[in-house]
């Protein structure tokens, strides 16, 4: 082995995470800040942070609540950050969502990288791939020239080789330490759905299915843990059902989420697009019992019959149907829940980590 090898192998690996702070809530961020707190210390990775949001300086803070201008002040801030962050990095480990904020975010972390002589992961996580791919010739430029793609799912693995390109996985990550597993006996009608309040994840279907599981189990109740921007639709839904037993907890910090989880019997999502929903890992982890509608990626996370109960995206009826499927057989309830849970440790840290450090010193 050469002197520089020998260096190279004992030191270790310089990886800089570019991606969302927890300054906004979001699924990006969360496996961010795992990462980064994960990795300190440790004996093979020395970690840094950039966020893609920095904050604004004192004097133009107002800006902070002005969508459009404060992305216009806040980008030259980021690349001045870039600039200094990767200086001395080996890799430059840059999350990526699609379309625009693609163009804002991971393109230019990109740029600065090869600027600084680091090596680059494009960390891929929208279902919206294809989609993105087929609009955005800048999304094939900048991923057939990063050194590597990652995708936390299998699915994308097969959207990128529409497009020629290759790429690894790597799943998400999930705490397993936040939740507690333990078997539903009995197994009573109260449901949690632990998705935001965006269009992509149809909680106005959820609320519609749990209208269909009321007229069976009366006493049913739905925690909906979460915010976002169609949450005034949601509860103005829930008025005109004239439902009751619906609790919106608002959004869950990483402390308290496992409790939700617990105190449930049965996981319920209606997404229309995904990729892999670390809600319904963490669902896995807690024993809670998973039932969801079927976006092209589910099959990927959630095999049916096994480990959960898939329904077409869209149909509230059939998602309601597989609900009460489980509470008419808590035998299959509790086969998927153990199926799930031992699922769920592919996910964890100790795992997790290996493929991370191989995907890394493979770079260098």
């Amino acid at each position: 082995m050469s002197a520089a090898a020998t260096q190279q192998s004992s030191r270790r690996t310089k990886v800089a995470i570019v991606a969302p702070s927890l300054r906004y809530v979001g699924g990006q961020a969360v496996q961010a800040d795992l990462l980064v707190r994960l990795w300190k210390d440790d004996p093979d990775i020395e970690i840094s942070f950039i966020g893609v949001d920095p904050p604004l300086p004192g004097l133009l803070a107002w800006a902070e609540n002005v969508p459009g201008l404060r992305t216009i002040l806040r980008e030259p801030i980021y690349f001045w950050h870039l600039w200094r962050g990767l200086k001395n990095v080996d890799v430059a480990h840059i999350f990526s969502a699609s379309y625009w904020s693609f163009l804002l975010a991971p393109a230019p972390a990109w740029f600065f990288s090869r600027l600084r002589g680091a090596r680059t992961i494009l960390n891929y996580r929208s279902g919206e791939a294809r989609d993105h791919l087929k609009r955005f010739r800048s999304g094939m430029f900048v991923l057939s020239r990063v050194d590597q793609i990652v995708t936390p799912s299998g699915y994308l693995i097969d959207v990128f080789r529409e497009f020629g390109l290759n790429a690894v996985v790597v799943p998400n990550l999930v705490d397993l330490s936040q939740f507690h597993y333990r078997e539903r006996k009995p197994l009573r009608p109260h449901l949690v759905c632990t998705r935001g309040f965006s269009e992509y994840y149809a909680v106005d279907k959820v609320v519609r299915a749990f209208a269909e599981i009321k007229k069976e189990y009366p006493d049913a109740k739905l925690d909906l843990v979460g915010g976002g921007p169609l949450e005034g639709e949601v509860r103005q839904l829930v008025v005109d059902l004239k439902l009751a037993d619906v609790n919106f907890t608002g959004v869950a910090s990483r402390d308290t989420i496992g409790r939700y989880y617990d105190e449930a019997d049965i996981f319920i999502n209606a997404s229309w697009l995904d990729n892999m929903p670390v809600s319904v890992i963490e669902a896995f982890g807690a024993g809670t019992p998973v039932v969801t509608t079927s976006p092209e990626s589910m099959p990927y996370l959630v095999e049916n019959g096994r480990t959960g109960l898939l329904s077409p995206v869209g149909d509230e009826k059939m998602l309601a149907a597989n609900v009460v499927r489980l509470l008419r057989d808590p035998a299959l309830a509790s086969v998927l829940a153990r199926n799930a849970y031992e699922e769920s440790r592919k996910y964890a840290w100790e795992v997790v980590r290996e493929q991370w450090v191989t995907v890394y010193r493979a770079l260098v």
